[in-house]
């Protein structure tokens, strides 16, 4: 689905990411993770077309991503980005329908379709009953499960998060990554997913990215990457690590 090649981004002068490679597949979900400045919301906004590369490319099935439109972007890609704050009175139910225009309804002509999709989107993130709601008149909490049902309302394929679980309680954290995994577990989503909770990331995803001043340090399995050595060279601090008795997976236990 995505291929990235050996891309580099600038802002500037400066390389903000060098030579990152890697390639997300059909049913996949993918863990950005690293100390704030590695580089993460900079790849998910080149792996969405927003920001261009200066070396390399990103393919989107097999094809050049600069290649597409926009529209044909957005049919293809949905993204939760950090920033989900909302200023003027629209509806949730509004908010949520307005995902939907790559897929040839005007906002304001929605069919019924595009209702009952935003609908069930609504219902998977634990909002039924907020379609009449105003956005502006949510907590930061409701506004991030908002912006993720606006996403899957999309039925794009490819899902980007920019750490999706702040301001989240934990039962909203795990429902996020859940609803997530399923989707990429019985539809063929893929998704890459920015946080900074080695735990949820070490449950649900598949691969795991550990980025460190704009480059891959390591990447792999969970037990692959989140060793106390990379750790404590990525984020430059000790941790305890076990293995999680329900699931088997790794478990950061404590950080020192």
């Amino acid at each position: 689905m995505l291929s990235v090649k050996d891309i580099t981004i600038r802002y500037g002068p400066c390389d903000v990411l060098s030579n990152i490679s890697f390639d997300m597949r059909e049913g996949e979900m993918i863990a950005l993770l690293g100390p704030n400045g590695a580089g993460k919301t900079t790849l998910i906004k080149a792996l969405n077309g927003i920001l261009p590369v200066a070396e390399g490319d990103i393919l989107l099935d097999e094809k050049p991503l600069g290649t597409y439109s926009r529209r044909e972007i957005a049919k293809r890609i949905a993204v939760v980005a950090q920033e989900n704050e909302t200023k003027f009175p629209v509806t949730v139910l509004e908010f949520v329908l307005s995902g939907r225009f790559a897929s040839g309804s005007a906002f304001g002509w929605e069919s019924e379709d595009d209702i009952e999709s935003a609908k069930r989107a609504l219902s998977e993130c634990d909002l039924a009953d907020f379609g009449s709601r105003l956005m502006n008149e949510l907590s930061g909490g409701e506004r991030q499960r908002v912006v993720l049902a606006r996403a899957i309302a999309t039925d794009a394929k490819i899902l980007l998060l920019d750490e999706p679980t702040a301001n989240l309680d934990l039962r909203h954290q795990a429902m996020m990554f859940r609803l997530v995994r399923e989707r990429c577990d019985s539809e063929d989503y893929s998704a890459v997913v920015i946080t900074h909770d080695l735990n949820l990331a070490a449950e649900f995803a598949n691969k795991l990215l550990l980025l460190k001043q704009g480059t891959i340090y390591v990447a792999g399995a969970a037990t692959d990457v989140l060793t106390g050595p990379n750790i404590r060279e990525v984020f430059g601090v000790n941790t305890l690590l076990d293995i999680n008795p329900a699931s088997g997976n790794v478990r950061v236990t404590n950080v020192f």
